[in-house]
């Protein structure tokens, strides 16, 4: 059975993810570290992370490890620990900005990434073997009350104005930042409003968050404030809502990103003057950047995928359209809390309105349809399909981009289209998907 997925495990709790696969994906890993190491584990606000700490916690004690429970933390929070002397391994337990009937967990290793490709290879073939847990628990647990507070002060030490006179509408997605984000945001002095800020175990990312940004927009107008963020369940990643004129503009990775580049490059802080995203970021995007003089490296989607670019080529600053931002001078993975404070950092230093942030670039329009297929691999090898996809490529030239892609997860072809109208993209898009869809859809 295949557990991981391009960020760690994650299913329905109870069917996919029970609390016995939990145990034994951490018995797995405790085989992969020294003998009596330091394991820390941390959860976000579904009622199910409750029992699958339980089972993990059991898991690498009878490995022979000691267990330190960071409680509720964001994904973020828990992989700075992982930094911290003696710690060997981290795990969260999370399914990020899925609904609570969701569960997952990510492993961190000492070094505060993601493990790697082989690792998690080495877990999933002895979590499928006939091999059993022992039944003794020779490791010990406690907790730490104190973890979530250090975080606290790196996040603050982050930037270096205070962020009083800003007024802000924090949505928290009922998850892992509920606590942690407004407080660091009002002791810098910033005036704060929160939504999705009742956690109750079932309501993670249901209605709120950065997948419901329409709670955000009406909240923004309604409290006229500067500017309004969004997190998802774990707080990896973060998406805002600025008001110009009458309207609530949603401003994305993209823009949170271009931001970020420009800024960094202005300072001269933008390693090698490169930024790196994936095939999703938007023609508008960059344009931008190449008129800045700044050079975009493209990968797969996914943050991993940007995180091994940066670090394979020593560079600073990537991200997603999605919202998953990687500062690389001060995080190890995307972190949506740290992204929002450079963002209001620059605002409070008046190098950058709130207004601006939707003007940056100018986003070309973009349409996506997902295809149903039977095979996602022979769909985008068909000769048709690619003759297809070739020509349209040249139809749409500079002022416009195509992308067709296997869905990482389900038998689906995904087909984006960006062009100077949304007219055209629709027809580049809508003339694919039924090529693809009369050859080999379901």
């Amino acid at each position: 059975m295949a557990l991981f997925g391009t960020d760690g495990i994650r299913g329905r709790f109870g069917e996919l993810l029970t609390t016995e696969l939990a145990e034994r994906v951490a018995y797995a890993t405790s085989l992969l570290i020294p003998a009596h190491s330091r394991v820390v584990v941390g959860r976000d606000t579904r009622s199910s992370g409750v029992a699958l700490e339980a089972a993990i916690v059991s898991g690498f004690r009878k490995g022979g490890h000691d267990v330190v429970r960071l409680g509720v933390i964001p994904t973020p929070g828990l992989a700075f620990l992982t930094l911290e002397r003696g710690v060997a391994v981290g795990v969260m337990i999370t399914a990020s900005h899925n609904l609570a009937e969701d569960n997952g967990i990510k492993i961190f290793g000492h070094d505060g990434f993601k493990i790697p490709d082989d690792s998690e290879l080495e877990i999933e073939s002895w979590v499928n073997s006939s091999a059993k847990v022992p039944e003794v628990l020779s490791g010990t647990v406690c907790d730490d009350t104190e973890a979530v507070l250090r975080y606290i002060e790196h996040l603050k030490a982050s930037i270096d104005t205070s962020l009083e006179g800003l007024k802000l509408v924090v949505d928290c997605a009922h998850g892992a930042a509920t606590d942690v984000a407004p407080r660091i945001l009002r002791e810098l002095g910033a005036e704060v409003t929160v939504i999705g800020g009742n956690p109750d175990g079932e309501n993670i990312n249901r209605g709120v968050g950065s997948t419901h940004l329409e709670v955000l927009q009406k909240a923004v107008i309604d409290l006229n404030v500067d500017i309004g963020i969004a997190h998802d369940g774990d707080a990896d990643r973060t998406l805002m809502v600025v008001k110009v004129d009458s309207e609530a503009v949603i401003i994305d990775g993209d823009f949170i990103l271009a931001a970020l580049a420009l800024g960094m490059a202005s300072e001269k802080k933008l390693a090698k003057k490169t930024v790196v995203t994936t095939v999703m970021s938007n023609l508008g995007f960059h344009k931008q950047m190449a008129e800045a003089g700044i050079t975009v490296e493209v990968t797969a989607v996914g943050d991993r995928f940007v995180l091994e670019r940066m670090n394979q080529n020593g560079l600073s600053l990537g991200g997603e359209q999605s919202g998953h931002i990687i500062i690389r001078d001060l995080a190890t993975t995307g972190d949506g809390i740290l992204t929002s404070l450079r963002i209001l950092s620059m605002i409070a230093k008046k190098e950058l309105n709130a207004r601006s942030l939707a003007h940056i670039f100018t986003k070309f329009p973009q349409v996506l349809m997902n295809v149903p297929v039977q095979d996602k691999g022979l769909a985008l090898s068909d000769e048709v399909v690619r003759a297809a996809i070739n020509n349209a490529t040249i139809s749409l030239g500079d002022n416009g981009r195509l992308v067709v892609r296997a869905s990482g997860t389900e038998n689906l072809v995904r087909v984006m289209a960006e062009a100077r109208t949304m007219e055209e993209a629709e027809k580049v898009v809508g003339s694919l998907v039924e090529i693809v869809k009369s050859r080999h859809g379901i």
